[in-house]
């Protein structure tokens, strides 16, 4: 989403040059909490629907114009050079594979953490790998694992497999083994700026702005993203609404990812 979003936001300030963008990542954990503690913040955009929800509910008066932007989906990668071959995620001998070494996997307090839990329980191996894991801060540390070659396997979204030529995916997640994979996204001013980004997010360029392989969806469920204003700016309502424009949309879609607004 990191890259996506920087880029989404290129695009808006061609078509609003008068408008200030500022972006600070963080995992959505770190953000919402962060927003709880009265952060500056028009825009809140979440990999993760539980800490919108969290947001919401702390602070229901700022949160408004909540939207789900996109969806992902969860794969199986290993180093670009690797010789695992497989025809689906089911024919993976994930002990035979992991060997002595781990299967990278993000930490349980983040969402891909928590997606690839209930994806390798769905698909019956969770007592097998569980004590083989190498749990990481959030998926792009997962990411790097791979890269670097350090560990055999990881659990990544689509969309960060698919920023990396170091990496392969060998398996696509079935989504009924997760459930969905969403960035919801809500203003939290009432700053017309704030809206106009969210609006401009759904239109055909933000779609524009690219994932490699992918896990069924149905092994691990849907990966949404909700978003949410946390003002009455009218520039955060102004920039949630960017988000559903197509513009953003064809962002999003050059991304990886599924535009559900």
């Amino acid at each position: 989403m990191t890259n996506v979003l920087q880029q989404i936001g290129d695009e808006y300030k061609k078509t609003y040059p008068e408008d200030s963008l500022t972006f600070s990542f963080a995992g959505s954990s770190t953000l919402a909490k962060q927003i709880e503690q009265d952060a500056p913040a028009d825009l809140f955009v979440s990999a993760d629907q539980k800490w919108m929800d969290y947001v919401a509910e702390k602070l229901p008066a700022k949160t408004k114009n909540v939207t789900t932007l996109v969806e992902n989906e969860l794969v199986l990668i290993a180093p670009a050079d690797s010789k695992i071959k497989v025809a689906s995620i089911k024919d993976i001998n994930f002990k035979k594979v992991i060997g002595d070494s781990y299967l990278a996997v993000g930490d349980d307090n983040v969402p891909v953490g928590r997606y690839a839990k209930k994806a390798l329980e769905h698909l019956g191996v969770w007592a097998d790998v569980e004590p083989r894991l190498s749990k990481a801060k959030d998926v792009r540390a997962v990411l790097s694992y791979i890269e670097r070659g350090e560990l055999p396997l990881g659990i990544v979204y689509s969309t960060d497999a698919k920023v990396s030529d170091k990496v392969k995916v060998v398996a696509v997640f079935p989504q009924e083994s997760y459930g969905k994979v969403v960035y919801p996204a809500a203003t939290l001013s009432d700053k017309p700026e704030a809206k106009r980004f969210l609006d401009f997010l759904a239109t055909p360029k933000a779609k524009k702005v690219k994932v490699v392989a992918v896990f069924p969806q149905e092994s691990y469920g849907k990966v949404v993203y909700p978003a949410a204003t946390l003002s009455d700016k009218p520039e955060a309502k102004r920039f949630l609404d960017f988000l559903a424009t197509p513009k953003a949309k064809e962002a999003f879609a050059k991304a990886g990812f599924k535009a559900v607004r």
